[in-house]
């Protein structure tokens, strides 16, 4: 193996970390395999080789597959048995995943594959690496899979690109295969018996495409953690609902966690000092006072979803299993995502939620009734309609989050001639997580113009020194709203920052210990 430079990341074999695969996910991080894994690895292929030596029939190793498993295939014929399952099984469609995604595709599998239960010769799982650490990504479509017996379709069109057979993505431009892997000196893969199997039969695109919308929703709800004490003082609110008794009482824990935030947000604030006698209301709408409650709801969803995929991602997911100390290959069902569908769900749910409160800010905020702000956040408001309409696209957003936010599992179609009789649909679960979090993300950038610009009417009153950080760092991109201007660039850019997480980087301490890693 090549000696690799410092900032490698070391694969351990089952011990796959959430900070490593959001490294993976946020960087092309050289990775290498750890020497330890390789026996394993080698006893495993060594039990298929005298497998296929005795000619017993064993599935996907010298049968056919899935319905026709029953077919009995000769030894000369097992490569080419790979091979045709591969093409065979390249039919998905639709967009292109990310490189992010293909990066936490190609780490999660070669770990699986790693662990040494799946029958494939080290030489693959090597190639595998050179590919990644290339900047070669398989072009796989994002369509096609419903998530058991594996993700067939997507992680055949992965299989393609180390066969050098049909196209890959090098820094974002398209290109056969078979032409960047000579560039970067990699040799295609012939594969042997049950390793184009191996390949495929797993819930690797499904976790992928799930993790990405977990670190997605992570960054959503900082930001609009932000975004929502920035409207509690835009909106002249109270902290006392923050108080740390109200939260220990109910005992739930994302609720005391995010109230803790939320206090130490507003801290110090001279609009809440401003309004601390004399103020007539009573009680805060929903919208600002239960932020700690709702918030801290979605943080334990996303919680429990990390959990699970921090499990399936370190996880044996292809079958037939090999168990080389015993020599056993025994056929189960590991290739059914339906953890990864359920936790999918429930990040559909938290992303949801997010925005849905969001928007409430938004429309409380534009509204002069309860706000005591100019009304749409605009002087000479009616020469000018100001937050009006960006209010009508963050409800328009927020709807749409709603409808997909039903749950994929809940549905299943029968495959292979009803041999695969119940799906777990994880795939599209996973999938359209990435069009959620952009649309909750469009819905916080807009949450926090407004928020700003309310903050800004109260001056010389001053917000919390964290949210004058905030503020600060929005103005640099976004200036104050004074009059009526194309408003989709401001929009775009408040998006993209909430995207990024640039905005809850100002308070980066308050939510370093939120998630699991």
């Amino acid at each position: 193996m090549k000696t690799m430079k410092k900032d490698t990341l070391t694969l351990v074999p089952g011990r796959l970390t959430l900070a490593q695969l959001r490294r993976i996910w946020q960087d092309a991080v050289p990775l290498q395999l750890a020497p330890s894994a390789y026996d394993a690895i080698h006893a495993s292929a060594a039990t298929i080789s005298k497998i296929v030596e005795r000619g017993a029939p064993a599935y996907g190793i010298n049968t056919g597959f899935g319905k026709l498993a029953k077919t009995h295939i000769p030894n000369e014929q097992l490569e080419e048995l790979q091979r045709n399952l591969i093409l065979s099984h390249s039919v998905g469609t639709g967009e292109l995943m990310s490189d992010q995604t293909v990066r936490l595709v190609l780490a999660t599998k070669i770990g699986s594959l790693a662990r040494g239960y799946s029958g494939i010769r080290a030489s693959v799982i090597d190639t595998m690496i050179a590919l990644y650490n290339a900047g070669i990504m398989p072009c796989i479509p994002s369509k096609g899979s419903v998530g058991a017996s594996g993700d067939l379709a997507p992680l055949s069109h992965m299989t393609l690109a180390l066969m050098g057979e049909g196209e890959v993505r090098v820094d974002g431009r398209i290109m056969p295969a078979r032409e960047a892997l000579a560039a970067a000196g990699i040799s295609p893969v012939n594969l042997a018996a049950k390793e184009g199997l191996a390949l495929i039969n797993g819930t690797q695109v499904s976790t992928a495409l799930t993790l990405h919308g977990l670190f997605l929703a992570e960054r959503m709800l900082e930001a609009a953690i932000v975004a929502g004490a920035l409207s509690v003082d835009a909106a002249k609110g109270s902290d006392a609902p923050f108080d740390h008794r109200i939260h220990l009482v109910r005992g739930q824990p994302g609720q005391i966690a995010l109230a803790g935030i939320y206090r130490q947000l507003l801290s110090g604030s001279g609009i809440r000092r401003s309004h601390l006698e004399n103020d007539d209301r009573v009680q805060d709408p929903y919208s600002l006072r239960c932020q700690p409650q709702v918030m801290g709801a979605c943080l334990d969803l996303i919680g429990n979803a990390s959990r699970t995929l921090l499990v399936e991602a370190n996880a044996v997911t292809d079958n037939p299993l090999v168990y080389a100390d015993e020599g056993d290959v025994i056929s189960g069902g590991n290739f059914h995502a339906e953890p990864v569908a359920f936790a999918a769900d429930t990040l559909a749910l938290a992303i949801a939620e997010i925005g849905a409160l969001s928007e409430r800010r938004i429309a409380l905020l534009i509204d002069s009734t309860l706000s005591g702000l100019p009304p749409f956040l605009v002087a000479s408001s009616g020469l000018n309609s100001g937050f009006m309409i960006a209010h009508v696209t963050a409800a328009a957003l927020a709807s749409e989050n709603k409808s997909l936010a039903h749950p994929a599992s809940v549905d299943s179609l029968p495959t292979s001639a009803n041999q695969e009789d119940h799906v777990s649909m994880a795939t599209f679960a996973g999938r359209r997580l990435h069009e959620m979090a952009y649309n909750t993300a469009t819905i916080v950038g807009i949450e926090l113009l407004a928020a700003a610009q309310g903050v800004d009417f109260h001056r010389p009153l001053e917000t919390s020194p964290l949210l004058a950080q905030v503020l600060r760092r929005l103005r640099e991109r976004v200036p104050f709203y004074d009059k009526d201007r194309l408003f989709a660039p401001d929009i775009e850019t408040a998006r993209q920052m909430t995207l990024r997480g640039d905005l809850a980087a100002c308070c980066a301490d308050l939510f370093s210990g939120l998630y699991a890693n």
